[in-house]
């Protein structure tokens, strides 16, 4: 799949990317297959509850070339508009060092052989340098300008700076790649004192770990400006909502009045038995009432959105995109003929009793181009599967063998699998399809496997 992508992010989250172009329109449908025994369902994990606390979407403006944007500095003219133009362009640039690091410095701690994991450390070493040496080469003259520049410089220079110490610090131990540790600390070093030939920071802030993290947040939020668009979450169909509340309760109290003036023809006097008619009747009322929207409430929103996240440039205000999104529980006869084969090509132990979870996302890009220097926007969409795993059994199991006239036994982690298919509508009605296995336990994802659509698993 070449213009969408399903990987892992943090321990517990899977992140969802693909490209936008200008007036372009999308669709992205997730099914999730999660087994009963995680004990997921709409009476214990709303699906607005997953929404708001599990559920990340992020768009930013992306360029395929780097350098595109430093090229382009290099000839701001004197006009009205330069600072703009200038740091668009250099956020833009510093945006997409630091987005690139992160993945591959992720990447590259998976690799747990040290012959694997050093060869491409000192690549992306190299490369890094190289891409900070492009964004020094040129310095801007003008004070204003050259703030913005300072602040690129000096957040993208720390980050390099802790993202290889966690690199060396997590990746193994071999003491023969001694040669290439010693690399990697030079360039940490080097970095550390390039920012402090520039006086970028304070011996004060320097000396406070929690004031310079909380510095370098602050710069990189600075960075993201104009390169990240602001969102907008709106919940849609509340009216509706309300509408369908009070004509239930309408209804039902018009019934209840019936009752009540029944109740009273009957009873000519105020009696015990009148009162407790009455409140037998009044307590009906409160039980039906709730269940009763619930069940006509769920059968209305079927199929309609739950959300739109509207999406605008942080400098003008201008929309660019709109994202409208459904996420609900569903039954296995509503899967599409397509999305219900790749499930079916799963061994048959491990076809388990399952709970559907159906997330979908339609994405139009109102902008009909965007601004020079940028290819297309970047959306991503990230999953924390935290809410899948809090009732799955704790602790590991013993695994006992017999070695001889000797028992052994060996410590086993309880081990869960999700199985999603991704599928993707381009504008132009091609689809891509794809299943995928997420393996975990309760502390992190352990793998997630593509499956080939001819094959079994």
């Amino acid at each position: 799949m070449k213009k969408i992508k399903l990987s892992q992010d943090e321990n517990l989250s899977i992140k969802v990317s693909y490209p936008l172009l200008p007036s372009d329109h999308q669709r992205l449908d997730l099914y999730f297959s999660l087994p009963d025994d995680m004990g997921i369902g709409p009476k214990t994990l709303a699906e607005d509850h997953y929404f708001h606390n599990s559920i990340q979407s992020h768009s930013a403006y992306y360029s395929d070339q780097l350098h595109l944007p430093l090229v382009r500095s290099r000839f701001i003219s004197q006009q009205k508009g330069e600072q703009s133009d200038y740091r668009l362009n250099l956020n833009l640039f510093s945006y997409q060092i630091r987005t690139a690091l992160d993945t591959d410095i992720k990447q590259t701690l998976k690799l747990k052989e040290s012959e694997e994991f050093y060869p491409q450390a000192i690549v992306l070493a190299e490369q890094i340098s190289g891409l900070l040496k492009k964004l020094r080469r040129y310095t801007p003259p003008d004070q204003k300008l050259r703030a913005f520049f300072e602040n690129a410089d000096n957040y993208l220079s720390w980050q390099v700076e802790q993202s290889f110490l966690k690199l060396l610090s997590r990746g193994p131990q071999s003491s023969d790649f001694t040669s290439e540790r010693n690399f990697l600390f030079a360039l940490c070093r080097s970095e550390n004192e390039y920012r402090a030939e520039n006086q970028y920071n304070s011996q004060v802030t320097l000396e406070d770990p929690n004031r310079i993290t909380n510095k370098m947040r602050l710069l990189q939020r600075l960075i993201e400006y104009g390169v990240v668009l602001q969102k907008e979450v709106k919940s849609l169909n509340s009216n509706l909502n309300r509408i369908v509340r009070g004509t239930v309760t309408a209804v039902i109290m018009a019934f209840v009045m019936v009752l009540v003036l029944n109740a009273r023809t009957n009873f000519t006097e105020v009696t015990i038995a009148l009162v407790g008619m009455l409140g037998l009747i009044y307590g009906l009322r409160e039980i039906f009432k709730e269940d009763i929207t619930r069940i006509i409430w769920r059968r209305i929103q079927k199929r309609l959105p739950n959300w739109k996240i509207i999406y605008s440039h942080s400098v003008n205000k201008s929309r660019v995109a709109s994202q409208t999104i459904w996420l609900k529980y569903i039954r296995n006869k509503e899967l599409p003929k397509q999305v219900d084969m790749l499930f079916q090509t799963r061994r048959q132990q491990n076809k388990q009793a399952a709970q559907l979870l159906h997330f979908r996302s339609d994405t139009k890009v109102n902008a009909k181009s965007f601004l020079p220097g940028y290819d297309e926007i970047q959306q991503r969409i990230y999953f924390n599967l935290t809410p899948f795993i809090r009732f799955l059994k704790k602790g590991e199991g013993r695994l006992y063998a017999l070695d001889g006239s000797k028992i052994t036994k060996q410590a086993v982690e309880r081990r869960y699998q999700i199985n999603v298919v991704l599928m993707h509508t381009d504008k132009q009605n091609e689809q891509q399809i794809q299943r995928f296995k997420i393996t975990l336990n309760r502390s992190h994802i352990i793998n997630i496997e593509a499956i080939q659509t001819d094959g079994e698993d």
